[in-house]
């Protein structure tokens, strides 16, 4: 708990006008100017004693209403505050704020312990300290006032805001949307799926508890392990595509954040079960339709920052092309684009919000669907939309066979 006790300008100016008034006084001998400049400093020095004397000390319990604050949403911050001192004569509180949220966390403190409240916006994702809490308290002459700390901070992570896209009308690929359905075999009733010894950098949600308690060591389930996710969403934060001038966010960056948490949370809400790695191969979310899963995607992209370099798309992808596959990339050239294969997915999505004179007309000679991210994030998202995609590598084949 950190004090600090301060003199108020008027203090201050009280100060100087006694030792003015005391000095005057022995100087023109006026005993008027001596009673005023005794009586300014007394009244000073009373102010002070006022308070610093009372021994404070108090408890702070902090609880935000929402465990994750979104980018632009409004939450509400609660403080239980417990003083223990003597009363005193007026108090002001305040909680400390980071710029990343805004709020007006300040007001008259009650004479009595009570409850605070107030409300916090967020501004920019990343996890920030809330706190300490802040009491100052004046004397009644407004000559002297304490500030004093209480209780330790928390942190509130702030999340990259998700947008509400267009639906796909028509489902793509093998999968065609239907993981959640396929997923949902291997709960209960899964013990006889072929278990394997656990393999450092397996998911602990493939663990096979059961056969894992009979052999005594670490099991995960063959069965899901060999399956591959339908749909892949592929987020360049490679440094060369984004600029970071001073110490300001890219306004382009946090719009690609956003568009990888909506796209990613879209897709599973259309059934898709949906990988999310970085361009370097790091996985940064995996969604099978849980909540749990929705919430640690968000909070890996509240900490993403542009950083290494991007790897080869067939590198990432695998054996097995996937069914949507979005790659979302920042500033590119024709040359970068033509690079870049959609390995063989049925519904390749390209945004990047910097495209460069024929990089679009590069990537669309591949098959990729091309829309430059602006900032309306699901105005971009229909630009890649047009016919609603929708058509896999099968129905093409389906199309052709009747063509001929």
């Amino acid at each position: 708990m950190h004090r600090r006790r301060t003199l108020t300008l008027r203090g201050t100016g009280a100060l100087i006008a006694g030792l003015g008034c005391l000095i005057a006084a022995n100087m023109l001998g006026a005993p008027i100017l001596l009673y005023i400049g005794v009586l300014l400093l007394a009244l000073t020095a009373f102010s002070v004693l006022v308070v610093r004397l009372p021994r404070r000390s108090g408890s702070v319990a902090r609880q935000v209403s929402t465990d994750l604050l979104t980018v632009s949403e409004t939450s509400r911050v609660t403080l239980r505050f417990t003083l223990r001192a003597l009363r005193v004569p007026r108090g002001l509180w305040r909680d400390v704020l980071p710029d990343a949220v805004a709020g007006d966390s300040a007001g008259e403190y009650p004479s009595e312990t009570g409850q605070l409240t107030y409300l916090i916006t967020g501004v920019r994702r990343g996890v920030w300290p809330i706190g300490p809490l802040v009491l100052r308290t004046v004397d009644p002459f407004g000559l002297a006032q304490r500030e004093q700390e209480f209780g330790e901070t928390r942190t509130v992570t702030v999340v990259p805001e998700v947008f509400t896209l267009a639906p796909l009308t028509v489902k793509v690929g093998a999968a065609g949307g239907t993981a959640h359905t396929s997923s949902s075999r291997l709960g209960q009733g899964s013990d006889n799926l072929s278990p394997r010894r656990y393999i450092s950098g397996d998911s602990m949600r493939r663990i096979h508890w059961r056969a894992t308690a009979h052999r005594g060591q670490l099991m995960v389930r063959q069965e899901e392990e060999e399956s591959s996710p339908d749909a892949l969403v592929i987020f360049d934060r490679s440094s060369a595509r984004w600029a970071r001038p001073g110490d300001e966010s890219d306004p382009a960056f946090e719009r690609a954040v956003s568009m990888c948490a909506s796209v990613a949370v879209h897709l599973v809400q259309e059934g898709y079960g949906v990988d999310v790695i970085d361009s370097a191969g790091t996985l940064l979310g995996t969604l099978r339709g849980h909540e749990d899963d929705r919430d640690g995607l968000l909070v890996a992209l509240a900490l993403v920052a542009p950083r290494g370099e991007a790897r080869d798309i067939t590198t990432l992808v695998g054996g097995t092309p996937p069914g949507p596959l979005v790659y979302i990339t920042g500033e590119i050239d024709e040359e970068d684009a033509a690079l870049l294969r959609p390995s063989g997915a049925a519904a390749p999505m390209l945004f990047a919000t910097a495209p460069q004179p024929g990089a679009v007309q590069a990537a669309e000679q591949h098959g990729w669907r091309v829309a430059t991210l602006g900032d309306d994030v699901t105005e971009s998202w229909e630009d890649v939309l047009p016919d609603r995609v929708g058509i896999g590598p099968s129905e093409n084949r389906g199309a052709a066979d009747v063509a001929g």
